[in-house]
């Protein structure tokens, strides 16, 4: 039940993304599939080690980074980082819906989705 309910909440900030994304003044849906899979470039740090990927992974996989973004593109009225942002939580959230979870150092499979 508690791993479903983290899928749900996953697929909730993909909507949520999605949805505030469509409202904004001059969003590219090019620039959103452009960006969408960008997070996913910090895998290449388990090409040094596992414990080096899953730190740099987890940065660029957890949702502090782009709300602290967000609230910034916010704060300075910048539309561009905060589409950015925006998109940013999209893939996290798509990340979870799918079953992609923070990273343990023990291995790219193991995570906070599967121990729960």
């Amino acid at each position: 039940m508690t791993q479903k309910l983290l899928h749900f909440e996953g697929l909730s900030v993909l909507l949520a993304s999605l949805f505030f994304y469509s409202i904004q003044e001059n969003s590219s849906w090019w620039l959103f599939i452009l960006l969408l899979f960008v997070p996913d470039i910090s895998m290449i740090g388990y090409a040094f080690n596992e414990r080096i990927g899953s730190i740099l992974y987890n940065i660029f996989h957890s949702y502090l980074i782009p709300i602290f973004v967000i609230m910034l593109a916010f704060f300075i009225t910048n539309e561009w980082l905060l589409s950015v942002a925006i998109i940013w939580m999209a893939h996290i959230g798509m990340d979870r819906m799918l079953g992609y979870g923070l990273k343990y150092p023990s291995g790219f499979k193991d995570t906070h989705l599967q121990r729960v």
